[in-house]
């Protein structure tokens, strides 16, 4: 479903502020993988997926979603197929807009190719109070309010259903739950993987916590300076603790890990 060769990508170029984001990403994600992601800040996170997401192109390499070349294809044209959320709750959604609203551009968007002007139907409508009864926040009795009245969980559980109410081919995860409360977040997340695995979305989730980067999905990427330096799945995944990952990612990136948001995320029960 996504395969990256060879992504290359440098900031500021030949000035005092140059900065190798990325190294030479080289990944392959089959359909239906969910893999997260686990590294420092600076580590190349973020920056991967806005490379994936089209926030700029490349300085070199190749990014194909399923099986079509989109390296240099724009932004607005991969987000017909790429959902994406952030770790900030006001993002992805126009406060002033109300939910169906909301919903409604986020779906003539994607299912009718650009209507966003559209008229939404009656049976599209029903497809959206459906869908929002779905999440249990009593949200599809409160279409007509504005996005900016919600809290910051309800907002991202109403994020992610915009980005997933149109199937996408893959979907981002820029650590949308970390700005919630951990009662919300565990809810979101519960949300998330719920979905993620009805329809079977490619899924990329980026996480500061090493219990759900070995708990969640199917495959866990650690990245630094750049680079993956370590890639797990199946059996071996299965059988690793919090403490073989670390050491693994000590082997292969040459040094220990030194974020205290993912080492103190080591202890959490």
């Amino acid at each position: 479903m996504l395969t990256l060769t060879n992504v290359t990508k440098t900031f500021n170029p030949g000035t005092l502020n140059e900065k190798k984001a990325l190294r030479g990403v080289d990944l392959h994600l089959e359909a239906g993988d969910f893999a997260a992601i686990v590294g420092s800040n600076g580590a190349g996170k973020s920056t991967l997926f806005n490379a994936i997401a089209g926030n700029f192109f490349t300085d070199a390499g190749r990014i194909e979603l399923d099986g079509r070349d989109i390296t240099f294809e724009k932004e607005f044209r991969r987000s017909r197929d790429i959902g994406r959320l952030f770790q900030d709750p006001l993002r992805g959604t126009a406060p002033h807009m109300t939910i169906e609203e909301n919903l409604a551009l986020a779906y003539l968007r994607v299912a009718k190719r650009g209507a966003g002007f559209s008229r939404v139907s009656r049976r599209e409508r029903a497809l959206f109070r459906e869908r929002l009864a779905q999440l249990g926040l009593g949200l599809e009795d409160r279409m007509s309010q504005p996005v900016g009245l919600l809290s910051g969980g309800q907002r991202q559980a109403l994020t992610l259903l915009m980005a997933t109410l149109v199937t996408p081919k893959l979907l981002l995860l820029d650590e949308h739950t970390a700005a919630l409360d951990p009662a919300t977040a565990d809810k979101v997340l519960a949300l998330t993987t719920a979905i993620v695995a009805e329809r079977k979305i490619t899924c990329l989730m980026i996480t500061h916590n090493m219990h759900s980067a070995l708990a969640l999905g199917n495959r866990t990427l650690m990245m630094d300076d750049g680079r993956i330096v370590l890639d797990v799945k199946g059996e071996e995944r299965e059988k690793m603790t919090v403490e073989d990952l670390l050491a693994a990612f000590s082997r292969n990136a040459g040094r220990a890990m030194e974020n205290d948001r993912i080492l103190l995320s080591t202890v959490e029960q």
